[in-house]
């Protein structure tokens, strides 16, 4: 990609309506555009940056046994209401349509009723049980507060993973392998050590105890409490002796955090194939309801956490493993033909999948400070003084260290 090319540039001031620091910095480096208050477009080094995302979660979930699906945003009202969730009283952030013929319809927010009404065409047996499946989907929220940025939302693109079991046991064994999985992917995208998984209520979803994973930021709206030796932690509204005592903490080893939710994990029993009446028969022939669980995370939201805890005064900081471009060759521009061939030479030997190459007729300081603004992990500079002493210099973007290498050696960083 030459930023000459680029669709995108970036802004010296963030927009006056943004107040949080996500939205400040993917806006500015042009990695996102806002079209109203909670939803947001992803521009080309934004989707790039989402699509590793999803890339990395869609390994975890295949890994696990996850079967990927696409399901429909529209949805029919009367397995919601056999549910008890159509109602504005119980889940308040539904969006709703109307067809020509007046008949309302759902704007998506969530999967449960429609996999389970799905699974009574495919499964009728505890043969064809454990079963889980996963989507990447567009969902929507009618959220009264759109604000936090890409952290909160109208409109996101979600991972939901949905899975049935014969037993409480044989679900429990999935469910711990999900939540490893989900551990994996913060691990991967470089929020594994402020990442904490943690005790939460279950809301309209199930009525007991759920698994959140929270990231520990200033940025954050929950409260939880941290022990940091069990990797674990209690989000406040749960935070009682009991729950304490249940986990076998101690109270005096828990400190307070701000936190952003990242991802949850929900056990649901049989609730949604009561509702709905999916029965299954057992190996007696006789009919039982399979044991589900719901898995989901956002990957906007990610994408808004990464930037709040690793960005900093001067712009983003990408991890490696999330980052549009592992290299960002930044040209100084020179009189000196050497200057620009030597460029273009390092170019091609990283190849355009692995740089973002600053090929713009700009002074250096425009240049250098886009390339923090950008937050590419590595930066190559190209400059005159560079090419006369025939080493390349690298930039750590996270860090500020420099080193000089050699061209040939380059191949090894490659």
């Amino acid at each position: 990609m030459r930023q000459s090319k680029l669709f995108t540039k970036t802004r010296r001031e963030a927009p006056k309506d943004e107040e949080s620091k996500n939205a400040q910095l993917l806006i500015r480096a042009g990695y996102i555009h806002k079209e109203m208050a909670g939803v947001y477009d992803y521009l080309p080094l934004g989707l790039m940056v989402l699509q590793k995302i999803q890339n990395i979660i869609r390994e975890e979930m295949n890994g696990i046994g996850g079967q990927e699906i696409l399901m429909t945003t529209l949805q029919d009202p009367e397995i919601w209401k056999r549910t008890g969730r159509w109602d504005d009283q119980t889940v308040d952030n539904w969006f709703k349509t109307k067809l020509k013929n007046e008949n309302e319809l759902g704007i998506a927010n969530t999967h449960e009723e429609p996999i389970t009404q799905m699974l009574a065409q495919f499964a009728q047996s505890y043969k064809d049980l454990p079963i889980a499946v996963y989507q990447f989907q567009t969902k929507f929220r009618n959220e009264l507060r759109a604000k936090s940025g890409i952290m909160r939302v109208r409109e996101f693109l979600m991972k939901d993973l949905y899975s049935f079991s014969r037993t409480e046991a044989e679900f429990k064994e999935f469910y711990e392998k999900c939540a490893q999985s989900y551990s994996n992917i913060f691990e991967r995208v470089g929020l594994g050590e402020v990442t904490y998984r943690t005790v939460a209520a279950g809301g309209s979803f199930t009525g007991g105890f759920t698994d959140e994973f929270q990231t520990i930021s200033d940025a954050g709206e929950d409260i939880i409490y941290v022990d940091d030796e069990g990797k674990i932690a209690i989000n406040k509204e749960v935070y009682t002796d009991e729950t304490i005592s249940r986990l076998g903490l101690d109270r005096s080893k828990m400190k307070e955090e701000k936190s952003i939710e990242v991802g949850n994990i929900f056990p649901l029993g049989d609730k949604y194939p009561k509702a709905l009446d999916l029965k299954l028969k057992d190996e007696e022939g006789n009919d039982f309801y399979p044991v589900m669980g719901s898995y989901g995370i956002g990957l906007g939201r990610l994408i808004g956490v990464i930037t709040e805890v690793f960005g900093d005064e001067k712009g983003i900081v990408w991890p490696e493993s999330v980052s549009p471009f592992k290299y960002h060759l930044v040209e100084i521009i020179s009189d000196k033909h050497e200057v620009r061939e030597t460029a273009e030479r390092i170019y091609k030997k990283l190849g355009s999948d692995n740089a973002l190459y600053d090929d713009r007729d700009l002074r250096a300081g425009e240049k250098f400070a886009d390339a923090d603004l950008l937050g590419i992990p590595s930066q190559i500079i190209i400059s005159e003084k560079n090419v006369l002493s025939g080493l390349l210099e690298i930039k750590d973007r996270k860090t500020g260290e420099v080193k000089m290498i050699k061209e040939d050696e380059l191949q090894n960083l490659c």
